[in-house]
Order: structure tokens, then C-alpha cells, then sequence
């Protein structure tokens, strides 16, 4: 019933906009009429009042792709080609007429020029559905697939400095830090009774401990590097610290 009603309707407004034609034919009325036309399935005589129209106004973009639409609706792949191709030499950036080409090329097997035509509408709208879908179909990489995948490429690696605590202690490096740490700061600001004598417990340091530690190296792991070392230093020379 809803149907019947919008082919009432769209009958309709083509005996007014035909009637409005008639008696002005240098109006752009044609364009509405042409589209009326084609929702009508009428794609013989919207092509016919839109090539009259062309006369009337050549170089007119929206009459151009919509001459396009209805010659691709004819099965007149040629025309409609040629025409949507002079359309987009004058306005580069058109959808439409890229939807269309993008179509006709992909039936031609013409796979460059159908990717060139969904590049323009991807970079336009990204998510076009129809132009991915085509795409994908191609089996091309779009300019837009291939410029994710260039900034996945660049993604610079996510740096951590952070130690990992579990680490350390496998290598033994906590256990060393906890028993010095206090002592070695108080006797680098000259407190002579919190520097370790060489009666004191020894501390375990080994070449493995500080090989570990300038493998995973970063400023807390230097900075415990320089306190091993003055450690050993007093160790070897007690009258130095007196």
C-alpha cells in the first residue's frame, strides 16, 4: 500500500516538473526531473531531458554525473564512463562520480584506475563502505591501508625504566643495596661513623652481580654500581676512611 502510494506520488511530481519544463526549458528544472525520472526506473527519459539540459548548460558538473548514473543504469558502460571521467577532470574531489568509476573500472578490470577512485573517497571518508569493499576485492593496498601500515612501521618502541624488583633480587643486587645504601650516602656527606671498617660483615659483590647490573643498566643501577665500587675501595684501604 505504501508502495503504491510513493509510485502515485513520484508520478506526480514528474507531471509537474515536466509541466514546469515545458514551458521554461532553459530552467535547471531538467535535474530534478531527470532524478524523479530515474527513481521512477525511467532511465530513458532522464537521459534524454538530461542531455537536452547539457545543451543548455555544458560543463554543468551535477547534470554531467547524473547523465553518468543513468547511462551505467542503461548498461552503457562506455558513456557512461566518458562522461563521469570529464565530470572529475572539473571537479577532482566529486564522490559520486568516483562511486560510479570506481564500479565501471572494477567490472573493466581495470584495477588501478578503480583504487585510484576509492582512494579519493576514502580520503574523504574513511569508512565508505562500499569503496573498502571494492578495495578488498581488488586484493590493492588503498593509500589509506598503506598509510596505517607506514605508522605502524614508524611506532617508536615504548621505552621502560623501571626496575623489576624480582630481578634484582635473582641477581642478588636488593640484599646488596639494602646493607650499604644508608651507610654509603652518610660517608659521602663525611659521616666517618656510618662508613663500613674492614672488621665489619663483608658485603657479597661479584663480577656476575655487576655484570647482571650493567646489562639492565639505568640510573638506580649506576648509581649502586658507584657505591660497590667506593666500598671496595675502603675495603682495600681501611686508613682511608679514618
Amino acid at each position: 500500500m505504501a508502495s503504491e502510494s510513493k509510485k502515485v506520488g513520484n508520478a506526480a511530481e514528474i507531471d509537474r516538473l515536466a509541466l514546469v519544463f515545458a514551458k521554461d526549458p532553459g530552467s535547471k528544472v531538467f535535474i530534478p526531473l531527470a532524478e524523479e525520472y530515474g527513481k521512477a526506473g525511467m532511465w530513458e527519459e532522464a537521459v534524454a531531458v538530461l542531455e537536452d539540459g547539457l545543451k543548455a548548460y555544458p560543463g554543468f558538473i551535477t547534470a554531467m554525473v547524473a547523465l553518468g548514473r543513468a547511462y551505467e543504469q542503461m548498461n552503457q558502460p562506455v558513456k557512461a564512463k566518458a562522461i563521469l571521467e570529464e565530470a572529475i577532470k572539473v571537479s577532482p574531489d566529486n564522490l559520486r562520480a568516483h562511486r560510479i568509476l570506481a564500479k565501471l573500472y572494477t567490472a573493466q578490470g581495470a584495477k588501478e584506475s578503480a583504487i585510484r577512485s576509492c582512494n579519493v573517497i576514502l580520503s574523504l571518508n574513511p569508512h565508505d563502505q562500499e569503496a573498502l569493499s571494492l578495495c578488498a576485492g581488488l586484493e590493492v593496498p588503498t593509500t589509506q591501508g598503506m598509510a596505517q601500515s607506514q605508522e605502524v612501521l614508524h611506532e617508536k618502541p615504548v621505552k621502560t625504566t623501571s626496575l623489576d624488583s624480582d630481578r634484582l633480587h635473582g641477581e642478588g643486587m636488593i640484599s646488596a643495596f639494602d646493607s650499604t645504601a644508608m651507610a654509603t650516602k652518610d660517608g659521602a656527606n663525611g659521616l666517618s661513623s656510618s662508613v663500613p671498617r674492614s672488621e665489619e660483615a663483608p658485603i657479597p659483590i661479584t663480577r656476575s652481580t655487576v655484570s647482571a647490573a650493567q646489562k639492565t643498566r639505568s640510573p638506580a643501577i649506576a648509581r649502586l654500581e658507584q657505591w660497590l665500587n667506593l666500598i671496595q675501595e675502603r675495603r682495600r684501604d681501611p686508613q682511608a676512611s679514618s
